[in-house]
């Protein structure tokens, strides 16, 4: 099986957990191992009548134990993540101009393009790229209008619902989209890909030699810049 058919085993089985099937239920639909319906669940909640649902069930009756650890262990999970998430945002504090600046820079270093004259930054992350067209509007002052689009998707998604998406998010008219890149799907590989993007991979492009070795030079100096102790 392609690896978008385990995709869609997943999403099916998600939706399953989602309306309150067991895992052993689920199991009746989807032919793939109770290992692979757990990690894929996990971090599905069900509701209370859900829950009870599956109590009920002489099938779960013994496992009532099991299934409240779990959802312990889920809530827990949680709420150790908004900690970390909430402690980390207030360890950053407010990002000033320069911080944006800087952040930018490093992040156009790992992520951007070097061919000479061309600027592009891709990411498949909506905030990444938010943040960087923002950045590229305000710091390397480049033109709306100057700026094209581009996606990246993987062969069996929604082209024109990505296309439309990346469209809405970064205010990039889709006329100023280049022709999509889909990726075929290996059926013979064996590899399974862990990540895929519902919406691809965007890239932000402009040509402008000026701008982007301009770019090219924050790059040197920031990464030959002493740190002062």
């Amino acid at each position: 099986m392609g690896y978008f058919g385990k995709l869609e085993e997943k999403f099916k089985a998600q939706e399953l957990r989602r309306k309150g099937f067991s895992y052993k239920e689920i199991l009746k639909h989807i032919d793939v191992s109770k290992d692979t319906i757990s990690r894929w669940c996990r971090d599905i909640s069900l509701s209370e009548e859900q829950k009870e649902r599956l109590v009920k069930n002489k099938e779960f009756g013994q496992k009532k134990g099991s299934l409240v650890a779990a959802e312990n262990k889920r809530a827990e999970r949680e709420e150790r993540m908004k900690k970390i998430f909430w402690e980390t945002k207030k360890e950053l504090g407010k990002m000033s101009t320069r911080d944006r600046f800087i952040t930018g820079i490093a992040l156009y270093a790992a992520e951007g393009g070097k061919t000479d004259g061309q600027g592009e930054f891709a990411n498949s992350d909506p905030q990444i790229i938010s943040f960087m067209m923002d950045w590229f509007k305000l710091f390397v002052k480049v033109p709306q209008d100057r700026i094209r689009g581009a996606v990246w998707l993987h062969e069996g998604l929604d082209e024109v619902k990505a296309r439309e998406y990346w469209s809405s998010l970064t205010g990039i008219p889709l006329a100023q989209f280049h022709k999509t890149y889909i990726a075929k799907n290996k059926i013979e590989s064996k590899k399974i890909r862990k990540n895929i993007h519902e919406f691809g991979v965007f890239s932000i492009r402009f040509s402008d030699s000026e701008k982007q070795r301009k770019i090219m030079g924050w790059i040197s100096a920031l990464l030959n810049a002493k740190i002062k102790q």
